[in-house]
């Protein structure tokens, strides 16, 4: 495990966490994608979601990967609806 800093939206602040990024809970998406979305991730309760710039990984609570099929248009529409 490695430490990370997140955005944790339940707690409005940035926190640093323990957190493996593996194939069992995380979906990487191609660079050449038009979205910019980098990485989806399960942890925490929740959905960890990570843009392509240089950014935190931002937590959304209550949701999987699962839930927005897997894909970075619901991804982004999280975003947009909790952030």
């Amino acid at each position: 495990m490695k430490e990370i800093t997140i955005y944790n939206t339940l707690k409005g602040r940035l926190e640093t966490v323990r957190f493996d990024f593996t194939a069992e809970n995380t979906t990487w998406f191609d660079e050449s994608e038009t979205f910019d979305i980098y990485r989806i991730a399960d942890g925490f309760g929740g959905l960890l979601i990570q843009e392509t710039r240089y950014s935190y990984p931002i937590l959304i609570d209550d949701v999987s990967r699962s839930d927005i099929g897997n894909n970075q248009q619901g991804a982004l529409d999280l975003l947009r609806q909790r952030t």
